[in-house]
């Protein structure tokens, strides 16, 4: 068994038939922990930064001492431009669908 047996699909893509911001994530973060650092951003350039968001939200529970709510912001936009630029390059200027 592989872990892409265990890979839920994207219910926009599948009802739609259109890739969301988010698609390839769940793909891309195996190929990160499998060690294939290139072809996981190749695949879904904010990899790295949702790694770090969930590491933040982790460290948010688990050291109720610091807060890490500007850190959480941050990493969240750096998130949301990050999907929302790929997108867009990966559709207008490659016309990967």
């Amino acid at each position: 068994m592989k872990a892409e047996d265990f890979m839920l699909p994207c219910p926009i893509k599948k009802f739609f038939g259109v890739e969301c911001f988010g698609c390839g994530t769940q793909r891309a973060i195996v190929m990160v922990f499998e060690g294939r650092f290139a072809e996981a951003f190749h695949m879904f350039p904010a990899v790295y930064t949702v790694l770090l968001f969930f590491v933040a939200v982790i460290l948010n529970f688990v050291d109720r001492k610091r807060n890490y709510s500007n850190i959480l912001v941050f990493l969240a936009i750096t998130n949301a431009i990050i999907m929302v630029i790929s997108y867009f390059y990966k559709h207008l200027f490659l016309n990967i669908t």
